[in-house]
C-alpha cells in the first residue's frame, strides 16, 4: 500500500542524511523509503549488481561501509566526527589510523573557500585515497603546531548479493502498454548523502510524477512511463548494460535535478539538438511564462542523460533543473533551500512535457478524396470554434503519415489537447492510422 504523504519536502527529509554512496547500506534504505511512496501500479522493483562485475567499458563498484570516521588532535580534542554528517569524510575514503603532523594532514583536509561555514561534499569514487572534509572557518582555526590522529574504519565488499542498487517502476497508460508506441524513461540521482537539492530533490518530483501519471493515465496506446532511480552515471550504465533489449523500445528521455533552489529554471536541450522532444518542451517552458535559460546537450548540467543518450543508445533526452545554485556540493544544500512550490513548479512542467511527448502519433490517412465532414460527425460549426473551423482543411492535408499530432497544432497555431481531441475523431472512424513515434535509439 502506497504511503500517504503532507509534502515532497517530507519525503526528502527521510533519506536526505543518510549515507547514500554508490553502493552502501544507506542506498539500499533510501530504495525502500523511494518504493513505500511509488503507486502500486508502477510495480516498483530494485535490481542487485554483483560488485566488480563487468557493464561496459565500466566495473560495478564494491559496497562501501564506514564503521567509524573522525578527525582529532593527539590529545582527544574531536575536530570532525562522520557520525555527525556523512560529508565529513572524502566518499569511499579507504581506512587509516595514524597521528599526523599538520603537514601530513593538510593534503587530506577539504573546505570550501566560498562558502567558509560549511562542510563541502567530495569524493574519490575510482581511487584510493582518504581525507576528511571540515568548514573552511574550522579549518583557519586548527594549530599548525599539533599532532592530529585521523582515524576511517572503512570496508570495501565484493559479496556478489549485496551489490549496487538500482530502482525502477513502469507506469502504463490506459488499456496497459502499448509495444508499437514504446517507453519514456524519467530519471534522478540518489547517490549525493545530506545533500537536498542536488538530487534528493528530484527523487521526490519523480514520486510525484509517478503518482500523477498513475492516477490520470495517458490514453490509450501511449508510451508507458519507466522511473529510474539510482547512483550516478554508473548507475545508468550498469541498468542499461544489464537491458540492452529495452533502448530499442525507448523514445525519450527527461532528468530531473536540483529542483527545489530559488534559481532560475535551466533547460538542457537532447544531443539531436532539434528533437521533437526539445520543441515541446520549449513550447510548454514559453507557455508557463518563466523565465529559463537553455544550453546543448551536457553543456548546462551534464548528469545521466549523457548515457541515455549516449554512444551506442542515443535515445533523445533533456533536462530539467535548477543548476547552478550557491549552496552545490555543500552541507548549506540542505531543506532549509528547497520550496515546495519550485518543486511542484517543476513537476508541472515535466507532466505536461510527458503528456504531450508520450501521448503523440503521426496520424496516416486511409481516405482519398475530401472527407464528407458532416456526413461523419467531423464538422466543426465555425460559432462554437472558429479557430479549429478554420484549421480543418489544413489539418487534413497533413494526415501522410509526415506530421506528428505536435507538429500539426504548432503548423495551425492550436493547442495540442484540442488537436490531438479533433484528430481522434478520425481516427474513431477509421480515417486514420496511428503510426509511433519512431525511436532513434541505436542497437550496436
Amino acid at each position: 500500500m502506497t504511503k500517504p504523504f503532507s509534502s515532497l519536502k517530507s519525503i526528502l527529509s527521510e533519506f536526505l542524511n543518510l549515507h547514500r554512496t554508490l553502493s552502501s547500506d544507506d542506498m539500499d534504505r533510501t530504495h525502500s523509503i523511494i518504493g513505500s511512496y511509488m503507486p502500486d501500479s508502477a510495480n516498483y522493483t530494485t535490481e542487485n549488481y554483483a560488485p566488480l562485475s563487468h557493464v561496459w567499458t565500466w566495473k560495478v563498484p564494491e559496497r562501501y561501509t564506514v564503521h567509524e570516521a573522525y578527525l582529532e588532535t593527539e590529545d582527544g580534542e574531536r575536530i570532525v566526527d562522520f557520525k555527525d554528517n556523512p560529508l565529513h569524510i572524502i566518499s569511499y575514503s579507504q581506512s587509516i589510523d595514524k597521528v599526523l603532523t599538520w603537514e601530513k594532514l593538510v593534503p587530506h583536509l577539504r573546505y570550501s573557500e566560498k562558502r567558509p561555514n560549511a562542510i563541502p561534499w567530495e569524493f574519490k569514487y575510482y581511487e584510493r585515497s582518504w581525507g576528511f572534509c571540515l568548514p573552511k572557518n574550522t579549518f583557519d582555526q586548527l594549530s599548525r603546531e599539533k599532532n592530529y590522529r585521523a582515524v576511517i574504519r572503512s570496508e570495501f565488499s565484493t559479496d556478489p548479493e549485496n551489490g549496487m542498487k538500482v530502482s525502477v517502476g513502469v507506469v502504463h497508460p490506459e488499456g496497459g502498454a502499448s509495444l508499437e508506441a514504446g517507453e519514456f524513461i524519467i530519471q534522478s540521482h540518489t547517490c549525493h548523502p545530506a545533500q537536498a537539492n542536488d538530487d534528493g530533490s528530484g527523487v521526490v518530483c519523480e514520486i510525484e510524477l509517478a503518482r500523477r501519471f498513475a492516477e490520470k493515465p495517458l490514453p490509450p496506446g501511449s508510451m508507458s512511463i519507466r522511473f529510474w532511480f539510482g547512483p550516478e552515471t554508473i548507475g545508468s550504465v550498469a541498468y542499461l548494460a544489464n537491458h540492452e533489449d529495452l533502448i530499442p523500445n525507448l523514445r525519450g528521455g527527461m532528468f530531473i535535478d536540483c529542483a527545489g533552489s530559488q534559481t532560475q529554471i535551466a533547460f538542457q536541450r537532447t544531443k539531436q539538438d532539434t528533437h521533437l522532444l526539445d520543441r515541446i518542451a520549449k513550447q510548454i517552458l514559453i507557455k508557463y511564462g518563466k523565465e529559463f535559460r537553455e544550453g546543448e546537450f551536457a553543456m548546462v548540467a551534464p548528469n545521466d542523460e549523457r548515457i541515455i543518450n549516449g554512444a551506442g543508445v542515443n535515445v533523445p533526452s533533456i533536462s530539467l533543473s535548477r543548476f547552478p545554485y550557491p549552496e552545490y556540493h555543500t552541507s548549506d544544500d540542505n531543506l532549509d533551500i528547497i520550496h515546495e512550490d519550485l518543486l511542484l513548479e517543476i513537476v508541472d512542467i515535466a507532466e505536461e512535457i510527458i503528456r504531450i511527448f508520450a501521448s503523440n502519433y503521426i496520424p496516416k490517412r486511409t481516405f482519398r478524396g475530401p472527407v464528407f465532414l458532416s456526413g461523419n460527425g467531423l464538422w466543426v460549426d465555425w460559432r462554437d470554434n472558429w479557430d479549429l473551423n478554420r484549421a480543418i482543411e489544413k489539418i487534413m492535408t497533413k494526415f501522410e503519415g509526415e506530421h506528428t499530432v505536435f507538429d500539426i497544432a504548432e503548423q495551425v497555431g492550436l493547442d495540442y489537447w484540442v488537436v490531438r481531441e479533433y484528430i481522434e475523431k478520425f481516427r474513431a472512424k477509421g480515417l486514420i492510422r496511428a503510426l509511433p513515434i519512431p525511436s532513434d535509439a541505436q542497437t550496436d
